[in-house]
């Protein structure tokens, strides 16, 4: 009897095999993690580590067909978002 084949398990890449899957250097990787623009990531036994399938998902939200083609999501660039942008005001009450 055929068995159909077992799924592979997750893949987890750490941070410099991660950048180098997605074109980016390490410490642009770490940029979007700190300000939390990039992938969704996984912390094991205090090591950062990245499934490949979430690299994969956060790469496709920039897909575009076209320049003009809105795509369907937005890859932000690796900066500190901008107060005015997220809504909240940089004055104190």
């Amino acid at each position: 009897m055929f068995e159909p084949p077992t799924p592979l398990p997750p893949r987890y890449l750490r941070t410099p095999e991660a950048a180098r899957q997605l074109g980016l250097s390490g410490r642009t990787l770490e940029k979007h993690r700190t300000y939390g623009t990039g992938p969704v990531y996984r912390k094991i036994g205090g090591r950062v580590v990245y499934a490949l399938q979430d690299l994969e998902a956060w790469a496709d939200r920039g897909a575009k067909a076209s320049t003009s083609d809105p795509g369907v999501g937005v890859v932000l660039p690796a900066r500190r978002p901008d107060a005015s942008q997220s809504g909240r005001s940089g004055s104190r009450s």
